[in-house]
């Protein structure tokens, strides 16, 4: 075989590897890629599912993310027995701001008092919109005795917020309840024993 000969050979064993090598390498690639997409996905579905618990006005809780939590914190005071308290407030007169206002001043307002809410409960505390004019708030550390004195309390906090909205000064008034969470207790009978607490309330005022 001549010199030339046998640099053909390997020159055409060489193309053969660059060949071979090329799709394995372009595979890599493309693998690495997918999985980058695959990441971004996974991270964006998070932040939907994170997002899905949120209320889209007030930037809290929504119903479904509230009663996530309270699941969790019941699990937690059977394991702990820990004192904890769940507080339901019904907004007092918020349909009459909505029929004299408009909707956009309702929505003011239930900005004002969901930040006057946040700002008188600890970082612990939860705080949510169970729908319409009607919140949540999860309290921790706090026994039957100072779970009422925080009912009169927001109460008088939600009394006091003032919504400017074209120029009108917006008020409402609340009612609330509250019952200490009970290990024996699922969520759902804890939230309607903390509902019943704050239309017994209610109805206790207007009489």
């Amino acid at each position: 075989m001549t010199a030339n000969s046998q640099r053909a050979e390997a020159a055409e064993l060489s193309a053969d590897r660059d060949l071979s090598a090329a799709p394995a390498e372009h595979l890599v690639a493309e693998i690495e890629q997918l999985r980058a997409a695959l990441r971004a996905a996974e991270g964006k579905i998070a932040e939907l599912e994170a997002r899905a618990d949120v209320d889209p006005l007030l930037d809290i809780l929504n119903r479904r993310g509230f009663e996530r939590e309270l699941a969790r914190s019941l699990a937690y005071v059977r394991r702990y027995g820990t004192d904890a308290a769940l507080m339901v407030i019904d907004l007092d007169g918020f349909k009459g701001v909505n029929d004299r206002h408009g909707h956009a001043a309702g929505d003011a307002l239930l900005k004002a008092v969901a930040a006057a809410l946040r700002g008188k409960v600890r970082a612990s505390d939860v705080v949510a919109r169970l729908g319409g004019d009607e919140f949540g708030v999860l309290l921790w550390n706090v026994d039957a005795g100072r779970a009422a004195s925080k009912v009169v309390e927001l109460e008088n906090v939600i009394e006091q917020v003032r919504a400017d909205h074209g120029g009108v000064a917006l008020t409402v008034g609340a009612s609330a309840g509250a019952v200490t969470l009970s290990p024996e207790s699922s969520a759902e009978a804890i939230i309607d024993a903390a509902d019943k607490a704050m239309y017994a309330r209610k109805h206790g005022r207007r009489g």
